[in-house]
């Protein structure tokens, strides 16, 4: 299975966070076949640069977790954007970084690891218990 970590799942693994789950966990620490987006990298600075994000390391570090932990960064497909276009948007989840990563999973065939049950209103699989 591959699979695509939501932006918290993978700054509560950074954190030690006990938020996370310990299937979450132990997905990460199993180095295989997982993906984090570039969405999500683009969302960590942008909350950061207005203040609603504190990470306590250079941002630079976060792309050396990545490495470290084997986790591959997902760019953008021209796909995704088409699919993105068309998606579907229940009244209740507005949040654009969230769809872009809901169409991501869709077109890379990926479970997405994730707390936010919103996401289940999607047509992807979910993790996260």
């Amino acid at each position: 299975m591959k699979y695509l970590l939501d932006t918290h799942a993978f700054l509560w693994y950074l954190q030690g966070n006990p938020n996370l789950a310990l299937k979450a966990k132990n997905i990460i620490e199993s180095k295989e076949y997982l993906y984090f987006s570039i969405v999500s990298l683009w969302e960590i600075a942008i909350k950061i640069n207005i203040g609603k994000l504190r990470i306590h390391r250079p941002i630079e570090d976060l792309f050396k977790e990545l490495q470290y932990r084997k986790i591959q960064i997902l760019p953008l497909a021209d796909k995704d954007i088409e699919l993105y276009s068309g998606l579907t948007l229940p009244s209740n989840h507005r949040d654009p970084f969230d769809r872009m990563l809901i169409v991501q999973a869709m077109n890379h065939s990926l479970i997405l690891i994730s707390t936010d049950v919103k996401l289940d209103a999607y047509s992807i699989q979910r993790l996260w218990d």
